[in-house]
């Protein structure tokens, strides 16, 4: 009989097994503290200098943090590494004061002087950064930048003592507490790169598991190429104690398709997108998982303005006013994003643009007439170049019928991987391109100041003393209120120009499952993750 009752044990056991629902691994990291977030794209670099596309920013910020913060819901600058700052009455010398006792993730004491060096390696000529324009604010840093100076001590920036920053300006910047929380002014620890040569040398590896030091909330654990990279809670950071969650795993799903099936089987608390085709879907059958939040985002038509036709101002002008803003966020975003007649988007720091690119297709004939192609005739096929995800190829091809409808202009349209797509873009090898930019911090210069003549992302070819002129003037004015009239000229200027049109203001769009708490909308899509938890 024993063998038998054994043998009827072991056939419960089995059938109870059986009969067990696996936990996923979003309830695993529920009971675990582990945040499982979908992150668009492999990162290209870690390192808060080099790193400019903002899926891989989204993580330098969860890894670095600089002198202030912005507030996911206000975009407010708050006190980070910098307990509290203050300005002169000239709006040229800031005055930042360190918190007491901070630290490096490997327990090394991070003080004044470790901004100091980091912020000579981001300006460094040879390091190349991108983004070294964000620190051109500090006196002579663009004429070191441009081995126009090469003793760094000219530089406007100086640390007294291991707790004080004291920054000179170039010119008065308003928006400098909120410009210092952007990463490249995020600090690296000297001690450790050094040895490395990486503070004076591009592309040595230096953020690797195990090898990058960080100051932010959390620090790398594990980084899996085309995999997933792991965040763990960093225990020398100042809120440490606050921080609930244990770990952040970001992954790089590059298809929102993917994204949306990962999400459904238990894979992701939360995607990066959610294609606009299955808006509908979720708003009837899960609206609670659904969220659309605003952002600070500009989505609109690169011209090359150095490739003819549309070196012709006129020319460019006609495809901006043939364009049905209206249907393009009914049809092609399902409701999901707002129309933009403006480049800023509304509310970019109290700024609203007066200025704007309506819908006149009439005026659009006639000064395609004007330029020699009525009716288009004549005219160049042109190509739309696009990178090849889910909203902006069908973004290119609902303008190719309207240009096709309403002028007589055809246009023919290349889908691009986003490093072609962003290398086109740089280089002028292209006609018409898709394009986006979120705005670093609530100011309306991050959109407008793309292009001037001196900007790295100004890659349209376009100049205009005109424009120059006022964005210096702009630049030199210390009053808010004269500064945001002579911005609101230079964007009207910019739209009659029509080196861009824009086409509509961004969002978010994604699923977030009910346990992850603390997740605000956030405009500039940044966000503290030692602010989130996860509930049962």
């Amino acid at each position: 009989m024993r063998p038998l009752r054994i043998g009827a044990v072991l056939v419960a056991t089995l059938l109870l097994i059986s009969c067990t629902k696996r936990e996923t691994p979003v309830a695993a990291g529920i009971r675990t503290q582990t945040l499982l977030v979908g992150n668009a794209a492999e990162p290209g670099d870690l390192d808060p200098h080099q790193a400019s596309i903002l899926s891989d920013q989204i993580i330098v910020n969860t890894l670095f943090e600089g002198l202030t913060l912005l507030d996911e819901k206000t975009t407010q600058p708050l006190p980070a590494a910098a307990a509290s700052w203050r300005v002169s009455a000239d709006g040229l010398t800031w005055t930042f004061r360190l918190r007491e006792g901070l630290k490096w993730s490997n327990g090394d004491a991070l003080n004044a002087d470790d901004f100091i060096q980091s912020w000579r390696r981001a300006l460094n000529p040879e390091m190349a950064a991108e983004n070294a324009w964000y620190l051109f604010a500090l006196k002579n840093a663009e004429a070191f930048n441009a081995k126009k100076l090469t003793d760094f001590t000219g530089v406007g920036c100086r640390a007294p003592d291991a707790r004080t920053l004291v920054l000179t300006l170039e010119r008065p910047t308003p928006y400098l507490p909120a410009l210092v929380s952007l990463p490249a002014w995020f600090p690296v620890n000297p001690r450790v790169l050094g040895p490395l040569g990486a503070m004076d040398k591009r592309g040595v590896a230096w953020t690797k598991p195990g090898q990058l030091v960080s100051n932010g909330a959390f620090q790398l654990t594990e980084w899996k190429p085309n995999a997933r990279i792991v965040l763990a809670k960093n225990p020398h950071h100042r809120d440490a104690a606050l921080t609930t969650l244990a770990q952040v795993i970001f992954f790089p799903i590059e298809n929102p398709d993917v994204e949306e099936r990962d999400f459904r089987a238990g894979q992701l608390h939360v995607t990066f997108n959610l294609p606009v085709t299955k808006i509908a879907a979720w708003r009837k059958n899960d609206p609670t998982a659904l969220r659309i939040d605003p952002t600070l985002q500009a989505n609109f038509l690169r011209f090359n303005t150095t490739k003819p036709p549309l070196d012709q101002a006129a020319v460019r002008r006609a495809l901006a006013l043939a364009i049905d803003r209206a249907a393009l966020a009914a049809s092609v975003l399902q409701g999901s994003r707002t129309p933009a007649s403006a480049l800023t988007p509304p509310e970019t720091g109290g700024y609203t643009a007066q200025a704007g690119v309506g819908h006149d297709v009439a005026e659009a004939k006639r000064l395609l007439a004007a330029a020699g192609f009525p009716e288009g005739k004549g005219f160049p096929v042109i190509d739309i170049q696009c990178r090849n995800d889910e909203i902006m190829p069908r973004l290119a091809e609902a303008l190719q019928a309207m240009w096709q409808r309403e002028l007589g202009i055809r246009t023919t349209i290349s889908q691009l991987e986003q490093k072609t797509w962003i290398q086109n873009q740089q280089n002028l090898n292209y006609g018409i391109s898709t394009a986006a930019w979120t705005a670093d911090f609530p100011d309306p210069v991050t959109f407008i100041g793309l292009f001037t003549a001196t900007s790295a992302y100004n890659w349209t070819g376009w100049k205009n003393p005109s424009f120059e002129k006022l964005m210096d003037a702009a630049g030199t004015t210390a009053d808010a209120a004269k500064r945001y009239e002579i911005l609101q000229q230079a964007e009207a200027l910019l739209l009659q120009e029509a080196p861009v049109a824009p086409l509509y203001s961004g969002a978010q769009t994604y699923l977030i499952h009910p346990a992850v708490q603390g997740w605000a909308p956030a405009p500039l899509v940044f966000r503290r993750f030692q602010l989130v938890t996860l509930q049962p």
